[in-house]
C-alpha cells in the first residue's frame, strides 16, 4: 500500500488547528544519562527499589528509566502504549487492542511475563488504585508524567505483595512553572482508527511551595476485523499437514443440530467430531431427516460450509474515551516541615463488540418440546434430554458491553527534616476509589423464553396474534415472526456495578545511622496500613443459580454472582545500606544492603520478606550487582471472595469425546475460594538478579549492562482453566478434575465447580541487556543510540495432576492461550538526532520467532515494526510541531489460527493496525 502524505498533512493541520500536544514515546533512557547532573549536585533521591536516599543511582537494583523527554518524542497518547513496548513486558497484558475478554480501555503491565497480579504499578512510590484485579496504568496522564521508572526485579521486602516480576513507578512532576497547552490527532493509512488528544498543564512554584495542575483527553474509535485481511476470516491450520483452512462456529443461525435423526451425517470437527443437522428450508429431507434440514457442513480450505464467520464484526481495536485530572500542592508550614496533596481523577469509557450471541439450548436451560408446532423431529430437543441444539441468534444483532469507570485517587501527607541530624520523615494517608459500570447488550433472556411456554407444547400460533405466548420458531430465523418475537420479547439488556475501595496510611523515616571507615550506614524504616474493600452487583437475570447448573436468566456468558469482600494488612520495614570497603585497590567500593517486611494479612495470616543485595566496584566505571529476594503474593478479593462467575476458556480437544459444544472454546463455572470452602494461601517464592553496569571513562557516553536473573514460585493461585481440567481427565479418567466435566451428546456441555486454588510453581530466568551510546556533538547534529533487549532461557509451568505426578508445560520460545506469548528475544532500539531546532527518532521494536505450541511444529517467523518521527522547535512561538508514523513499514501481525481467541493473531503482543500517521503541537507560554 502506497503512503499517503495528505493524511500525514491532515494530522499535521489538526494539531496546528487545536495549538497543542505532548505525548508519550517509547525511547529508553539508561540510568547513567540521567545521573549526570544529580550526581553533581551530590543530591539524594529514591530510586525505585529502594527505600534508602543516596546520591548513586546506578545502585543493585535493575531499573529502566524513560524520562519525560523520551515520553514526548512519540504519538503515545496513554502510558499503557509506552510501557508496554518493552522487552521485558511478556505473556498477555491487557491493552485496547483485546476485544473478547477487553473492551475495558485497561492497560496493564506484566513484567517477565508473569501475570499483571504479580507486577506492582505505584505513583510516586504509592500504590495506584487498582481497578478489577490490577491497576489500570492508562489511568495516569501522560502530561502529569516526569519520567517513569520500571524495576525488573522482585521488591516484596520493599513494596510487599504483588512485586514479584517487578515495579512500574511513575515519578509525576515537581515544582512546574508555566502553562503548556498540546493537541494531537492520528489516523491509520486505512482511514479508520482515528485519535484525538488534547492536554493542559498549568503550574506556579514560589519559596514557600508549589500548585500544578492538568487535564488529559483522548479518544480512539474502534476497528471492525473485517477490515483487515487477516482478521476477516477465522482460519484453522492443520497440526498433521499444515494444511490452512476456514473455520467457524456451529452456533450457526441455521442452527448445529445433534440427535439421532442425524447419526448417519458426517462428524464435523468444529462441533466436537460428532454429526449433526441444519435448518435450510430447500433441503427435501430423507433418511429419517425431514424436510427443511439436512446434514451440517464444516470448514475446508474451500470456505466456510455451514459455519458462522463471527470473526468479521469483531474488534481488532477497541473505542475508548478518556478524561483525566490532576492536581498536586506543596507548602512549607515551616522551613522543616512541609504538607503536600495529590489528586487524580479518571474517566474512561469504553466498548467490546463480538458476534451475535451463540445459545446452546442444553447449557441455557431451554427446551424444545417434542409436541411443539415448530419441532419436525418428534424428541425434545435440549435440556434435560439427549438431543441438543446450538444457535446463533443474529436477530438480536452483535453483542456489545459498555464500560463506563471512574477512578479516584487522593494522597495527603507531612514530610520533612527531623531537627539537625539528616533523617526525613514522611506521613501520609490515602484513600483510592474505583467504580465501573457495564451494560451489556444484544443478549438472550433464556428465562422469559421459558416462563412464555414458547417452546412448548401449549404455546400460542402466531395466527393469534404476536405475543410472549407466541410459539417461537427458534430453529428458523428466516422467519419474520422469529426476528420480531426475539426483538420484542427475549432480547435483554443487562447492567452490572463493581466498586472498590482503598485506604492506606505510611509512616516512614531515612537517614545515617552512624560511619564507618567506608562511609555512613544508611537505615530507611516505616510502619504502613492498608485496607482494600470490594463490591459487585448485577441485573437479577444474570444472577447464577448454583442448584441448576450455574444458569441464570440470561445465557451462560452472562451469568455472575453479586459478591463483596475485604482485607486488612498491617506492615513494619526497614532497610540497611551498609558500606563496606571504599577506595581500596580493585575495591573501590563495596557495599551490603539487607531488607526486610513483616506483613499481616486478615485474611489469612502474617509473612516474613527478605531481601540481600551487593555492590561492587572493583573499578570507579564498572559495577558488579546481585540481588535475591523472598517474594510473596497475597490472594486478591476476586481469588477468595467471588461469587459463581461462568467464563468461557479457550480450548483444544484433547481427543475423542473431550470436544466442546462452544467449539474452540469450553464454558467454566467457578467461585472464589472462600465461597467454595477452600482454604488458600499466599504465592511464595524467590527472585535472583546478578549482573553488572560498565561506564567505559575512556568512550564518554557509552554505558552497558547486562543481568541474569531469575523467579520461582510456588503455591500459585490459579483458577484451573477447562484446557487443564480436560486434559488431566483425558488422560486419567478418574483424576479427581473429571468431578468437574458434564458431558450431554457426547461432548463437553461446561465445566462446574472449580474454584481459586493453590496449584503448581512457576519457574521462569532469563538475561536482559542494554546499551546507550551519546556521541559527541558533531558538525552533523547530536547522535544517540539506545538498544534494550531480553532473553528467555526458561518459562515452566508445573501443575500437579492430583493423582501423585505432574505435568510442566514448557512455554519459554512459544504461544501459549492461558500463559501468552514468551518468544526468546524481544528487543527495543533506537536512534536519535537533533541539530538546531530540528530533530529526528527512528525505533525499532523485534521480536523472534515463536512457536504456536497448540499447532503443533509451526512456528511465526520474527516481528519488526518501525516507527519513526521528526520534530522541529519554532522558538519565537514557543511552539513544537511533531510528526510521525508508526509502524512504517505496515508489517502485518502473524496468524495464529485457532490458537487464539481473537483475530487470527495474538492481540496482545503485535500491533494491529498497520501503518499510522500521527501529528502533534505543542505551545508553551
Amino acid at each position: 500500500m502506497n503512503l499517503n502524505t495528505n493524511k500525514l498533512v491532515s494530522a499535521v493541520r489538526f494539531g496546528l488547528a487545536i495549538g497543542a500536544a505532548a505525548t508519550a514515546g517509547t525511547t529508553l533512557a539508561q540510568n547513567a544519562d540521567s545521573a549526570d547532573s544529580k550526581a553533581r549536585n551530590l543530591e539524594t533521591i529514591v530510586v525505585t527499589g529502594s527505600n534508602i536516599r543516596r546520591v548513586d543511582m546506578e545502585t543493585a537494583n535493575p531499573v529502566i528509566t524513560i524520562d519525560h523527554a523520551a515520553i514526548s518524542k512519540s504519538g503515545k497518547t496513554t502510558l499503557g502504549d509506552i510501557v508496554q513496548d518493552l522487552p521485558a513486558i511478556a505473556g498477555n497484558a491487557n491493552n485496547t487492542n483485546v476485544n473478547n475478554g477487553g473492551g475495558s480501555g485497561q492497560a496493564n503491565v506484566s513484567l517477565r511475563g508473569l501475570g499483571s497480579v504479580r507486577s506492582l504499578v505505584l505513583i510516586d512510590g504509592r500504590r495506584l488504585q487498582i481497578g478489577g484485579t490490577t491497576a489500570d496504568v492508562n489511568a495516569i496522564p501522560a502530561n502529569l508524567i516526569e519520567r517513569i521508572e520500571v524495576l525488573t526485579d522482585g521488591a516484596s521486602a520493599i513494596y510487599g505483595s504483588d512485586a514479584i516480576g517487578g515495579v512500574v513507578n511513575v515519578i509525576t512532576r515537581k515544582n512546574y512553572q508555566g502553562l503548556e497547552v498540546s493537541g494531537q490527532y492520528g489516523i491509520s493509512d486505512r482511514d479508520d482508527g482515528q485519535r484525538k488528544g488534547f492536554n493542559l498543564t498549568i503550574g506556579q512554584a514560589t519559596d514557600r511551595g508549589s500548585v500544578m495542575g492538568g487535564i488529559d483527553y483522548n479518544k480512539q474509535d474502534q476497528i471492525l476485523a473485517g477490515l483487515r485481511d487477516y482478521a476477516r476470516y477465522s482460519y484453522t491450520r492443520n497440526v498433521a499437514t499444515g494444511a490452512v483452512g476456514y473455520t467457524g462456529s456451529t452456533s450457526a443461525p441455521t442452527g448445529f443440530i445433534r440427535g439421532p435423526m442425524f447419526s448417519a451425517c458426517p462428524n464435523v470437527v468444529e462441533g466436537g467430531n460428532v454429526p449433526g443437522g441444519t435448518y435450510d428450508p430447500t433441503a427435501p429431507g430423507g433418511n429419517g431427516i425431514p424436510k427443511g434440514f439436512r446434514c451440517f457442513q464444516g470448514g475446508s480450505s474451500a470456505g466456510l460450509g455451514d459455519l458462522y464467520n463471527f470473526a468479521a464484526i469483531n474488534l481488532i481495536s477497541t473505542p475508548s474515551e478518556r478524561t483525566n485530572a490532576f492536581v498536586k500542592g506543596t507548602y512549607k508550614l515551616t522551613d522543616s516541615v512541609e504538607a503536600y496533596m495529590n489528586l487524580l481523577y479518571n474517566k474512561t469509557d469504553s466498548a467490546f463488540q463480538i458476534a451475535s450471541v451463540p445459545v446452546s439450548l442444553f447449557s441455557t436451560g431451554l427446551l424444545i418440546s417434542s409436541k411443539n408446532p415448530y419441532n419436525p423431529f418428534g424428541v425434545d430437543i435440549g435440556t434435560k434430554s439427549a438431543q441438543n441444539a446450538s444457535l446463533r441468534l443474529v436477530a438480536l444483532g452483535p453483542r456489545h458491553q459498555n464500560y463506563n469507570t471512574e477512578n479516584n485517587q487522593v494522597t495527603a501527607g507531612l514530610g520533612g527534616n527531623l531537627l539537625d541530624t539528616g533523617w526525613q520523615w514522611d506521613a501520609n494517608i490515602g484513600f483510592g476509589k474505583f467504580s465501573a459500570n457495564r451494560t451489556r447488550a444484544g443478549y438472550l433472556n433464556a428465562a422469559a423464553i421459558t416462563q412464555s411456554g414458547a417452546l412448548g407444547a401449549n404455546c400460542t400460533p402466531a395466527s393469534a396474534g404476536l405475543s410472549n405466548t407466541t410459539c417461537l420458531n427458534i430453529l428458523n430465523q428466516f422467519d419474520p415472526n422469529t426476528v420480531t418475537l426475539l426483538q420484542k420479547y427475549y432480547g435483554s439488556t443487562l447492567h452490572y456495578h463493581a466498586l472498590q475501595i482503598q485506604r492506606q496510611a505510611n509512616v516512614s523515616a531515612n537517614g545515617d545511622l552512624f560511619s564507618l571507615p567506608a562511609g555512613n550506614v544508611s537505615m530507611a524504616a516505616g510502619l504502613s496500613y492498608r485496607k482494600q474493600y470490594v463490591e459487585t452487583d448485577a441485573d437479577q437475570a444474570t444472577v447464577a443459580d448454583p442448584h441448576n447448573g450455574g444458569r441464570c436468566g440470561g445465557i451462560p456468558e452472562t451469568c455472575t454472582s453479586p459478591f463483596s469482600g475485604n482485607y486488612d494488612v498491617k506492615e513494619a520495614y526497614a532497610e540497611l545500606l551498609v558500606p563496606i570497603v571504599k577506595d581500596a585497590p580493585f575495591a573501590n567500593s563495596l557495599n551490603l544492603i539487607l531488607g526486610d517486611r513483616y506483613s499481616k494479612y486478615s485474611s489469612f495470616g502474617s509473612t516474613n520478606n527478605w531481601k540481600a543485595a551487593i555492590e561492587y566496584k572493583p573499578l570507579e566505571d564498572l559495577l558488579l550487582r546481585g540481588t535475591v529476594s523472598k517474594v510473596f503474593r497475597a490472594p486478591n478479593l476476586t481469588e477468595t471472595s467471588a461469587a459463581l462467575q461462568s467464563s468461557y476458556d479457550n480450548y483444544v480437544s484433547p481427543g475423542a469425546g473431550f470436544g466442546s459444544s462452544n467449539g474452540n472454546q469450553v464454558q467454566v463455572l467457578y467461585s472464589g475460594a472462600n465461597v467454595a470452602g477452600q482454604p488458600i494461601k499466599p504465592e511464595v517464592g524467590s527472585t535472583f538478579d546478578y549482573g553488572f553496569v560498565y561506564d567505559p571513562h575512556f568512550i564518554e557516553g557509552l554505558s552497558v549492562s547486562a543481568d541474569l536473573w531469575r523467579v520461582y514460585l510456588t503455591d500459585l493461585i490459579v483458577r484451573p482453566t477447562g484446557q487443564t481440567i480436560s486434559n488431566f481427565c483425558f488422560a486419567d479418567k478418574n483424576n479427581p478434575f473429571c468431578k468437574f466435566i458434564n458431558f450431554s451428546s457426547g461432548q463437553i456441555d461446561s465445566i462446574s465447580g472449580v474454584a481459586y486454588t493453590n496449584l503448581g510453581r512457576l519457574d521462569a530466568a532469563g538475561a536482559d541487556f542494554a546499551a546507550s551510546y551519546r556521541l559527541q556533538e558533531t558538525p552533523y547534529g547530536n547522535f544517540r543510540f539506545g538498544l534494550q533487549a531480553t532473553y528467555y532461557t526458561k518459562y515452566d509451568n508445573t501443575v500437579p495432576t492430583g493423582t501423585g505426578t505432574a505435568v510442566v508445560t514448557h512455554v519459554a520460545g512459544g504461544y501459549n492461550s492461558q500463559y501468552g506469548n514468551f518468544a526468546r528475544w524481544r528487543a527495543l532500539g533506537s536512534i536519535d538526532w537533533s541539530m538546531g531546532d530540528f530533530s529526528a527518532s527512528w525505533r525499532q521494536r523485534y521480536q523472534s520467532r515463536v512457536h504456536v505450541f497448540a499447532l503443533g511444529s509451526y512456528h511465526v517467523g520474527s516481528w519488526v515494526r518501525h516507527d519513526v518521527s521528526v520534530g522541529y522547535n519554532l522558538s519565537a512561538l514557543k511552539t513544537r510541531v511533531d510528526v510521525g508514523i508508526d509502524n512504517l513499514g505496515d508489517k502485518q501481525p502473524p496468524l495464529f489460527y485457532q490458537a487464539v481467541t481473537n483475530a487470527n493473531t495474538d492481540v496482545n503482543t503485535y500491533d494491529t493496525i498497520g501503518r499510522y500517521f500521527w501529528g502533534r503541537v505543542t505551545v508553551k507560554f
